[in-house]
Order: structure tokens, then sequence, then C-alpha cells
């Protein structure tokens, strides 16, 4: 009978253990939960036309990924001639949040062989906004011999915010 006690008792103190240890875990979990960030990240292949103006989308994806603040998220596009790799890392301040963005592009260029460019940019960012990267420019002469341009439109919310 003293052993039925004894192991009555530990089992009534394990579980105030275990329920405690629940409350806790929960309690971080909620923590990080509110810290958790959703980056909407959409592609876009645009076709130009001759004068180098772009008129039509030939290729679309969007996916949505979480993370941390000041962990990356990467996208990687891949081409005939080109492959662009793009980090983006949400980094939440006191005084503004910024998006520091990571942009590798290799080209297989005919005359010179594979050539790679880099870059590193920091913007300024409020939670919803509409951010358009360009890793392969703009202008038909920043890009050269592609008759294609990448566009990469970026959102950033936090993970209570519902995504439209």
């Amino acid at each position: 009978m003293k052993r039925f006690f004894c192991l009555l008792g530990f089992i009534i103190i394990f579980s105030n253990f275990y329920v405690n240890a629940q409350e806790h875990q929960t309690e971080i979990m909620l923590g990080l939960r509110r810290r958790i960030l959703v980056l909407e990240i959409e592609a876009k292949v645009l076709d130009r036309n001759d004068t180098g103006e772009t008129h039509e989308i030939i290729w679309n994806e969007t996916h949505y990924r979480t993370t941390f603040p000041g962990n990356p998220v990467g996208i990687k596009l891949v081409g005939s001639n080109v492959a662009v790799q793009v980090q983006f890392t949400p980094v939440i301040r006191r005084h503004g949040n910024v998006l520091v963005t990571h942009g590798q592009i290799f080209i297989n260029d005919p005359e010179k062989g594979i050539c790679h460019y880099t870059s590193f940019q920091t913007i300024p960012l409020e939670f919803g906004e509409i951010i358009h990267f360009y890793p392969l420019g703009t202008s038909a002469n920043a890009m050269g011999q592609f008759a294609s341009s990448i566009e990469i439109s970026l959102k950033v919310y936090p993970q209570a915010v519902s995504i439209e």
C-alpha cells in the first residue's frame, strides 16, 4: 500500500510537471507564431517586341513561403542560357523594416563564356506593399541578347494577416 501511494504521488507530480511544460511550450509556440512572416513571391517572364517594350506574360508562377525575420527565402529561375537565383531576407527593426535582396545571374554568352553578376540591395519594407525586382534590368540595353525579361513581385505579411 505504501508503494501505491508513493507511485500515486510520483504520477501527480509528474503530471503537474508535464502540464506546466505543455503550457510553457504553448507560450513559446505562440511567441514564435507571432514572428512568422509570409512571403508571396510571383515570378513572371515577359516577352518583349522589337522596340524593347514588354507586352505579354509567357510564364507566371506564384509561391507562398514562410520564414522568420533574418532568415532568407530563395527562388531560382533557369532558362536555356540564363540562371537567376534571388534570396529575400526580411529584417524587422525598431526604426523601420527592410528587405535585403541578393541576386545572382549566370549567363552563358557565346562570345565570353559563362558570366556571373551579383547584386545586393536593401529596400525599405512595409507589410503588404508590393516590391518589384528585375534581375535582368528593365531596359532593352540592360537585357542585351534576351528576348524576354524577368519580373519578380514580392509581398511580405506577418503570419496573422490574411493573404488576399
